[in-house]
């Protein structure tokens, strides 16, 4: 906690002051144009890996980076709650879920039952993400280790896109060109981001070229 503590006095007494009327400006509203939706985990900073400025991002996170269908989440997800307040209250234009290599959660979708026996909350949740797990060991079984545990955290992307396509009034701006939906991977040791392409049906390395990101 002490070195909490010392950055909340570094913030207030270097970078706030600094940016004091910026500060300002956000004290009033909100009014970012991403909703960014990833995983818990420590390692993945949404602001950090895009260099973006608070009031930038509207950031959803849960442990696998997870979006239930809409039907049958409702009520009980406080990611149905925010996306719902990021699309029509805030306008987003730009919907990024984003997984990461490494996950834990991604993980934890081939461990066996009795592992679970202290984490039944935990056990409940990664349930929504059982196709994932039919997906992978229907046509990759051939995968083990780390080749098996990359192609399965970019099924779980996938299918949380379509999970997300699920949700009446993000189709609607879908279908209309308001709303724009993409899947992430980022690769934490060469701190490299991958976008998924439908066309070709792979994830392609992010490159940025003086305006136009490819």
């Amino acid at each position: 906690m002490e070195k909490l503590y010392k950055g909340i006095h570094k913030f207030r007494e270097s970078y706030f002051t600094r940016e004091e009327d910026f500060f300002k400006g956000l004290s009033h509203s909100q009014k970012p144009e991403v909703l960014f939706i990833t995983c818990s985990d420590s390692r993945v900073d949404p602001n950090l890996v895009t260099q973006s400025l608070p009031g930038e991002l509207f950031i959803v996170r849960n442990v696998g980076n997870i979006v239930p269908p809409y039907n049958a989440g409702r009520g009980k997800s406080s990611a149905i709650a925010a996306i719902e307040f990021a699309v029509l209250v805030l306008g987003v234009k730009d919907i990024i879920l984003c997984g990461h290599s490494n996950c834990g959660a991604v993980a934890a979708l081939h461990m066996e039952e009795d592992k679970f026996a202290e984490m039944p909350y935990l056990k409940e949740w990664l349930k929504i993400c059982s196709p994932v797990t039919e997906t992978v060991n229907k046509y990759y079984q051939h995968l083990e280790g780390e080749k098996r545990q990359k192609v399965t955290e970019k099924e779980n992307i996938l299918f949380q896109l379509r999970n997300i396509e699920t949700y009446p009034f993000v189709a609607e701006r879908l279908n209309s060109g308001e709303l724009h939906l993409h899947g992430w991977y980022y690769d934490i040791g060469p701190g490299q981001v991958y976008s998924y392409n439908p066309v070709s049906d792979s994830f392609e390395k992010i490159v940025y070229k003086g305006g136009k990101d490819e």
